[in-house]
């Protein structure tokens, strides 16, 4: 996807071509991005009789999910997360590694056990902070898009994600990427990512405190970027960072009219792909609801 070269493992372990499509009321369900991309993507899942064979790293973080969760019963059996990724997978999610690492990852070890109960609900949660951890066909769907056209054994290159947040989706990124490196500007959350992930212990995933609308030049260019919150518009450090060939995921607001009574801002997936040093090619998708992008750190 990227034409950068392949960087070690970690020791640890715009153009103005824009394509609009309608918004529909709702993300989960909603296919993949059409064209021949697309359409080469639905061939091979539909194709696909098993699961991609996991990466040795995949593997080592698969049994120590398994691990973690042992004993628990009920919402912590992989029975509810493997029930999870078959109902994202009848609402239109078709890649299977995705669906996989979503039915891998322990999503109730990033929430408040309050609300573990509900950890295997297709629902946004808060984590604190006036935070959310997104629902897991928001997840899905975006991780999809920056996989579109890649063969189910094929994984992302490098991975900047904008907001860890608690860490499930960098969790959830860790098993479908060689290298994920993940950015929070909440101290606090930051911290608690850490000691959600630590149990994991994600041997491709470095997570860093740090302005994330800045991105992470001395990591980059990186193949896919992903942002967890919602700005105006893409920040441009981050479209520098992207690797020409690489794909960039993000809502944006959008502003209503120009004297249109009553209506507020909304917002909506933004597809970016790098064509060139210069161009970059822009696809408005459906709507979402994602807490706001800020600048700085707390």
């Amino acid at each position: 996807m990227s034409t950068a070269p392949r960087r070690p493992k970690f020791p640890l372990s715009l153009d103005a071509v824009v394509e609009r499509k309608p918004a529909p009321a709702r993300t989960a369900g909603m296919p993949a991005v059409g064209g021949a991309r697309g359409a080469a993507m639905a061939a091979k899942s539909l194709a696909a009789k098993a699961p991609a064979a996991p990466t040795p790293a995949a593997s080592a973080v698969q049994a120590r999910a398994s691990a973690s969760t042992a004993g628990g019963g009920g919402m912590a059996s992989e029975r509810a997360r493997g029930a999870l990724a078959a109902r994202l997978r009848a609402a239109g999610i078709r890649d299977e590694r995705v669906l996989d690492a979503i039915a891998t990852i322990p999503r109730h070890l990033f929430v408040e056990p309050g609300l573990a109960s509900q950890a295997y609900e297709d629902a946004a949660l808060p984590i604190g902070h006036q935070q959310t951890i997104s629902k897991p066909s928001v997840v899905a769907r975006m991780i999809e898009l920056l996989r579109d056209g890649l063969a189910a054994d094929e994984p992302l290159e490098r991975v900047l994600e904008i907001g860890t947040g608690c860490g499930y989706q960098a969790a959830v990124l860790s098993l479908v990427a060689r290298e994920v490196f993940s950015i929070e500007r909440i101290r606090p959350l930051h911290e608690q990512a850490k000691a959600n992930l630590r149990p994991l212990r994600v041997p491709n995933l470095r997570l860093h405190y740090g302005d994330g609308m800045l991105g992470l030049p001395q990591a980059a260019p990186f193949s896919s970027i992903i942002l967890a919150a919602a700005g105006m518009e893409v920040p441009q450090a981050l479209l520098e960072q992207l690797a020409v060939g690489g794909r960039l995921i993000a809502p944006v607001a959008v502003a209503p009219p120009a004297g249109g009574p009553g209506q507020t801002v909304t917002q909506q997936l933004l597809l970016i792909e790098r064509r060139n040093r210069h161009r970059f090619h822009r696809t408005a998708l459906e709507a979402v609801f994602f807490v706001p992008l800020k600048s700085g750190t707390i």
